[in-house]
């Protein structure tokens, strides 16, 4: 019985992104459903590093093409070689003679949009990144806001901003607290990436800008690691990044195998939308409610009371009750624990078991409160429903690998 032959290939990502993550993620589980047997090759602290990348002697190669110096180093490449990056709206800018797995940018920001629409907001602009050659894949997605504002007969609001360094990070803030401001309210943002928009949550916030009632917004990239660094809970569109990887691994698979993909290319749609806080916008009549929902929204899971949202508020606890019944039939508690409920939904959906910390983290005293709350709320179990929501991710990604 002859053994098939082990190929090595190189992976060449960074890591620190979570959107590379999940491509390598999605190779992962192309090389698991199937036979193939690839030696992988990945720097071991994940930092993508390409020098004497020419002089690799390996079978193939899957790379970021979004990444300008990733597709130069690669110019001349003899290897096998499948390019992952963003969709361009001019075929002239896609690279010439490799297959390449795009992400599409257009319909990213469509979905987003649209979400937007469905909340009833009329008002909508974009929050980007400056201009260069590394961040080609943002101003693709400038494009299609653009585009689709014009297509709705609207004026396209874009806002680039500056990168993020240590030295003008303030200055950075106070030019988008500014920005903000000179938006009509209330108004639908979209961000570029997550990371853009966890930077609007925290201007929100420091310009005390009621987030959603005022600004409601969305990134891109379903990162949970923004989410964790965010007081408010963020919505978020959720790329195919990882059925990309599986495509990706897919076409190079055939290409060692002797088939010519020349100029394939494929646009990978996103996967759906992960609706949180940030852009659950709710018209409230009373300014009174409108505050104290921005306040439980911070600090709902730092365990506050009624008394501080009413203190905060500045009005007395039965009149923020009063306001809380007339306009939402609930109490300032029921929101409170809406909130909390909602945080720690979000947690279990992400994996993590001990409940204890899950009841920590999100502002209840115990677990045995969490495990009440979820009973009297939802039917069951903190731990029956992390089961459901897993089994039924589990179910939908071996659905997407069979398909």
């Amino acid at each position: 019985m002859l053994m098939k032959k082990t190929h090595r290939i190189a992976l060449l990502f960074n890591a620190n992104k979570i959107f590379d993550r999940e491509v390598i993620a999605g190779i992962a589980a192309y090389l698991s459903s199937r036979r193939s047997q690839w030696d992988l090759f990945l720097e071991e602290d994940f930092r993508l590093r390409l020098p004497g990348i020419d002089r690799w002697q390996g079978d193939g190669i899957i790379a970021d093409f979004d990444d300008p110096a990733v597709a130069a180093a690669l110019a001349s490449s003899s290897i096998p070689l499948v390019a992952v990056g963003g969709s361009y709206e001019n075929p002239n800018d896609y690279p010439v003679g490799v297959p390449y797995v795009a992400t599409d940018n257009f319909k990213l920001i469509q979905l987003a949009y649209e979400h937007l629409i469905d909340a009833g907001l009329g008002n909508f602009a974009l929050f980007s990144l400056p201009e260069a050659q590394a961040n080609r894949w943002a101003q693709e997605r400038e494009k299609a806001f653009c585009a689709l504002m014009r297509r709705d007969r609207l004026e396209p609001e874009v806002f680039r901003g500056q990168s993020t360094h240590a030295p003008s990070w303030d200055e950075a803030v106070q030019q988008l607290i500014a920005w903000l401001h000179s938006l009509p309210k209330p108004v639908g943002i979209i961000a570029v990436t997550d990371a853009r928009a966890r930077q609007l949550l925290q201007a929100c916030t420091i310009a005390d800008i009621a987030v959603p009632e005022q600004v409601a917004l969305i990134g891109i990239d379903n990162d949970p690691l923004a989410r964790m660094l965010t007081r408010i809970p963020m919505s978020s569109v959720i790329q195919g990044a990882t059925e990309m990887g599986r495509t990706a691994a897919h076409l190079l698979d055939q290409m060692l195998h002797g088939v010519r993909l020349p100029d394939s290319r494929i646009l990978v749609p996103p996967a759906g939308i992960n609706v949180l806080a940030s852009s659950r916008h709710q018209p409230a009549r009373h300014p009174h409610v409108m505050r104290a929902r921005h306040f439980i929204r911070q600090y709902a899971c730092q365990g506050i009371k009624t008394d501080q949202v009413a203190e905060y508020v500045g009005i007395s606890r039965s009149s923020l009750e009063g306001y809380f019944r007339q306009e939402l039939g609930c109490s300032v508690h029921d929101e409170i624990l809406r909130m909390r409920l909602e945080a720690a939904t979000a947690i279990l959906e992400s994996g993590e078991c001990n409940l204890a910390d899950v009841a920590r983290r999100c502002g209840f005293t115990s677990s045995q409160y969490l495990h009440s709350v979820f009973k009297r709320e939802l039917g069951c179990s903190p731990r029956t429903y992390q089961k459901r929501a897993l089994g039924l991710r589990q179910d939908h990604e071996s659905e997407v690998a069979e398909g």
